[in-house]
Formats: structure tokens, C-alpha cells, sequence
């Protein structure tokens, strides 16, 4: 099985910083990419910001030049460090991992739980 365990977020007062972490562990036989979503209430889930397996990422426009998403050298951890936060960046955030399982033969797409981020003064 694969455990994806996210922790960081909670609040933060506009204009704050706030720094989520992310890992993957169990039986993981090849990572590729990585990702970081949110969901606000009532809307579908969205792409924040993604690392491909070269290292190269993605960020959504609302979040460029304000958030940095990172890895480990094992790439089982990624980081995301959000600065000069907004209201509007309140949502739910997921962690997301594009990796090939012990036994499998594709890989397969893995999230965490959802994480709290609240931007409020």
C-alpha cells in the first residue's frame, strides 16, 4: 500500500507565509510527478503547482511568483512554500503523487488527504 501523508497549513494572515509538506511511503517501486491542487467549496479540484520528473514545474497563474513547490532528492517528499498569501488562496489543499506501485505495472495517480490553508486577518 501506498501512504500519502500531508501536514503544514492552518492560518495565516494576508500577506503571511505558510510552508505545506508532503510524503509518500509503503510499497512505491518509482516515483514520476508531483503536484500540489485545492479545492475551493463548490468548485473543482485545481492544479496549484507541479514538479515533472525532470524537475522542471508548473504553476497556476493565480500562484506564479508567489508560491514555490520543491522535492526531495528521493523525490518521496515535496514541499510547497506559499508566500504573500491572499484571502483567496483559502481552499483545501492536496498533495499528489504520479507513481508506479510495488506489483503494478502502470503508474498510478495518488492523493493525500486535503489540508486546511485559511488566509484571514
Amino acid at each position: 500500500q501506498v501512504q500519502i501523508v500531508e501536514t503544514g497549513g492552518g492560518l495565516a494572515q494576508p500577506g503571511g507565509s505558510l510552508r505545506l509538506s508532503c510524503s509518500a511511503s509503503g510499497t512505491i517501486k518509482s516515483i514520476y510527478n508531483q503536484g500540489w491542487y485545492r479545492e475551493f467549496p463548490g468548485k473543482p479540484r485545481e492544479m496549484v503547482a507541479t514538479m515533472l520528473s525532470d524537475g522542471s514545474p508548473t504553476y497556476a497563474n493565480a500562484v506564479k511568483g508567489r508560491f514555490t513547490i520543491s522535492r526531495d532528492n528521493a523525490l518521496s517528499s515535496v514541499y510547497l512554500q506559499m508566500s504573500t498569501l491572499k484571502s483567496e488562496d483559502t481552499a483545501i489543499y492536496y498533495c499528489n503523487f504520479h507513481l508506479r506501485e510495488v506489483g503494478m505495472e502502470r503508474p498510478n495517480s495518488y492523493w493525500g488527504q486535503g489540508i486546511q490553508v485559511t488566509v484571514s486577518s
